[in-house]
């Protein structure tokens, strides 16, 4: 199975490709640029959602559910905003269907022109907050934290399953606040919980910051940002979280009184991350093997395959193991398929990224032993079989923590600081990952060397060390380093 995955070296994008096809994410749609999430693929992003979602109720969040359709002049009343998804909208324009008079088919009845057109949802700042204001018009109903399960459409004309599709899943929050701080506050909680996320249940390490003023979030009065670094050295931006201001409040007129009865515009946050997080979770931890899944997000953790085939002792071995795993919280999959042979389920099961493998035959069983091999470094190990379940138990938390460290190396192997732009365009070209360079706060700068090398500001990380010393294009004074990459 691995002949048929290209080698990264050779072909990374293929290689991306061909695993997303062989261990059964993803298919592409008939739909230009859409993709279908096969039940692997949609079981991960179950796995996510589900954590996602415990971690945004514990901190007090709630769910809802709004309108898929925006009116058109929703999108107009904050500038910014209209002018950041203009570009990638999708426009319903009628709204029903007739037989062609040629009979031919059907086409679009011209006398059913919507009045106004409904833009299908890119993501839902308008819709909600012309929502919120029928919701709040007092302190008392501040502060409102709302998340939203959904699908969002962005006419994207380059896509890549999973990475880059005109539609896709996420989660979105919108929370409104009676104080500036209280806004603020909330989305770097956000932005510290995907981190959290990312690194304790993805195992991908991030740089945590915020964005410039040219790549926030249109609308927005700051973004915060995780950003990953995927092997091939170009960057992945994770999660965001917003600080909205005041901006979608005074375009919608959602006002509250404060406890001395005084009028004023809520403040307001949004965040999110997407089925995104599925390219990003292949990219930093996959192999030329197949799929490579951290434990705590692998929809089986453990299979175990009995050979030659399914037989009664072994079964009876293999069925007590799972009642030992189950009970300690562990997903595991017997294989009873008596047609395949074991290497093929060997190679099958590496292809789909299992985390652990148990080989039960009769000869291990004569040594009151089993073979495990974990799928992050291929290790075997024949463990006796009284030990069997706490063993496993802690070579999942050894396997999510190796897969952690592993790409985190990678990552901090390729955090590289530079002070000239003949070394910034070298270390890009032969070695890529983070740039780490002085710049001098202008967009023009800022733009002018996303022009020259296609890499752009990742972000302005949080512990950056504020330091005198000069733009790497321009020379004129910078007080700090930010982190340039070429990007998805």
């Amino acid at each position: 199975m691995a002949k048929e995955i290209t080698s990264r070296g050779e072909n990374y994008s293929q290689w991306y490709l061909d695993i997303v096809k062989k261990a059964g994410l993803a298919d592409n749609s008939a739909v230009r640029g859409c993709m279908v999430i096969k039940p692997t693929g949609f079981a991960i992003w179950e796995n996510m959602k589900d954590q996602l979602d415990r971690m945004f109720k514990q901190t007090g969040h709630v769910n809802a559910y709004f309108p898929l359709f925006i009116p058109k002049s929703f999108l107009s009343k904050e500038a910014d905003h209209v002018e950041g998804f203009a570009k990638e909208c999708a426009v319903v324009t009628h709204h029903r269907l007739m037989n062609n008079p040629d009979g031919s088919g059907v086409v679009v009845d011209p006398d059913a022109r919507l009045e106004e057109e409904l833009i299908v949802r890119p993501t839902s700042e308008t819709i909600i907050w012309n929502t919120y204001k029928d919701w709040i018009q007092s302190y008392r109903d501040l502060p409102l934290l709302i998340n939203q399960w959904a699908n969002v459409v962005r006419w994207e004309m380059r896509t890549r399953p999973f990475l880059r599709t005109a539609e896709f899943l996420w989660q979105e929050g919108h929370t409104a606040h009676a104080t500036k701080s209280e806004a603020v506050e909330e989305s770097q909680m956000i932005h510290e919980l995907y981190a959290r996320f990312a690194e304790d249940y993805m195992a991908m390490p991030v740089i945590k910051g915020a964005k410039t003023a040219n790549e926030r979030f249109a609308g927005a009065e700051e973004t915060y940002t995780i950003e990953a670094l995927m092997q091939d050295g170009r960057a992945l931006q994770a999660g965001t979280s917003h600080f909205l201001g005041q901006n979608f409040a005074k375009a919608f007129d959602v006002t509250f009184a404060d406890n001395n009865n005084k009028e004023d515009y809520v403040w307001a946050t949004s965040w999110g991350v997407s089925t995104r997080l599925v390219g990003g979770l292949i990219m930093t931890h996959s192999d030329d093997e197949g799929l490579v899944l951290p434990p705590k997000l692998a929809p089986t953790q453990v299979v175990i395959v009995p050979i030659p085939k399914p037989q009664r002792e072994i079964m009876e071995v293999a069925d007590r193991i799972v009642t030992e795993l189950l009970a300690l919280g562990i997903s595991v999959l017997i294989d009873k398929d008596k047609k395949k042979r074991p290497g093929f389920k060997f190679a099958e099961y590496e292809m789909k990224g299992v985390p652990v493998r148990i080989g039960i035959g009769k000869r291990d069983l004569a040594n009151g032993v089993v073979e495990v091999a974990r799928r992050d470094t291929k290790e075997k190990s024949s463990i006796n079989l009284d030990g069997i379940a706490k063993y496993v138990e802690q070579l999942l938390v050894d396997i999510q923590d190796n897969l952690f460290n592993r790409s985190k190396k990678y990552r901090d192997d390729h955090i590289t600081e530079v002070n000239d732009f003949d070394t910034f365009k070298e270390v890009l070209e032969d070695k890529a990952g983070f740039v780490s360079a002085h710049w001098d706060a202008t967009i023009e700068s800022e733009l002018k060397i996303k022009e020259l090398t296609k890499a752009t500001i990742r972000c302005i990380p949080h512990d950056q060390v504020k330091e005198s010393g000069k733009d790497v294009l321009t020379g004129k004074p910078s007080f700090g380093r930010v982190l340039f990459a070429k990007a998805y």
